[in-house]
């Protein structure tokens, strides 16, 4: 498989060691970055990956190359400024910051450049489970979403939370939001994609319920939501274990996109 990376950050750098772990190593790897950063991405790409690599700085280059996939992991300005192109010319595309898709504009967008490009984007569960129930549970009518996200008070250094908040200096949990998944995936856009991922399969942005947590008492990072239906209750709880490079990033959520790429192999190996 020819892979394709948009942004080579934390989630890209780890992936890249999950698919050498499990023998599901790429036969070739192009990677788009910003100019300023071709030279490090270069570096880093070749410690983590001894086979086919290039580095390129502009999205007509990555579609050039052509990848069989191409996983955008680089926020959302990757999602807005390269993953749209990357579709509308066909490629199929893993969309990572799912809460990018909160800008309804943005949204119809990738809508449209996947209907052009005649080809599909694709949202992994990231760092929660249950999604299929979820989704499967629309046509039975769903009366209630609800999340919760709570991480140590270290994770939302750098949010809105980190100026109305003494973060260093909190002793109890403390809500730092609450409101719904559309508006949470705006303010917190690091923090809050397994909020828009709900919302998505679910009840939507607005009718999702979000309470976001920094709490000194946990030390990864809890996602937990209760869903209300027709057909059935089900409440869900992950502790995610943080990546150590970014307290903001489950592990899991790595391995939720490898598991795409897994699927992809095995594919073409039929």
């Amino acid at each position: 498989m020819h892979l394709g990376l948009i942004g080579y950050g934390n989630i890209a750098h780890t992936l890249m060691g999950v698919l050498a772990n499990e023998g599901a190593k790429p036969s070739k790897v192009t990677v788009l970055c910003t100019p300023d950063h071709v030279g490090e991405t270069r570096a880093r790409l070749a410690r983590d990956f001894d086979g086919q690599g290039q580095v390129v700085a502009e999205t007509g280059a990555l579609i050039d190359a052509m990848p069989d996939l191409v996983v955008e992991c680089a926020g959302h300005e990757g999602v807005r400024q390269h993953a749209t192109a990357v579709l509308r010319a066909g490629i199929e595309t893993v969309i990572v910051s799912i809460g990018s898709l909160a800008d309804q504009p943005l949204h119809e967008e990738v809508l449209d450049a996947a209907r052009a490009g005649s080809t599909r984007f694709i949202l992994p569960a990231g760092a929660i489970g249950g999604i299929d129930v979820l989704s499967a549970l629309k046509p039975s009518g769903i009366e209630a979403v609800s999340y919760t996200g709570r991480k140590p008070p270290g994770a939302w250094k750098g949010t809105p939370a980190d100026k109305m908040h003494d973060l260093d200096a909190l002793a109890v949990e403390t809500v730092i939001f609450s409101g719904n998944a559309r508006e949470a995936a705006i303010q917190y856009p690091k923090n809050a994609n397994v909020a828009a991922t709900l919302a998505l399969a679910g009840l939507g942005f607005e009718k999702t319920g979000v309470r976001l947590v920094a709490d000194p008492g946990v030390s990864g990072n809890v996602h937990e939501y209760s869903v209300r239906s027709a057909a059935a209750e089900f409440t869900v709880r992950i502790e995610g274990k943080p990546s150590p490079d970014n307290p903001k990033t489950s592990v899991t959520t790595v391995y939720s996109v490898a598991r795409e790429i897994f699927n992809r192999c095995r594919e073409q190996a039929i």
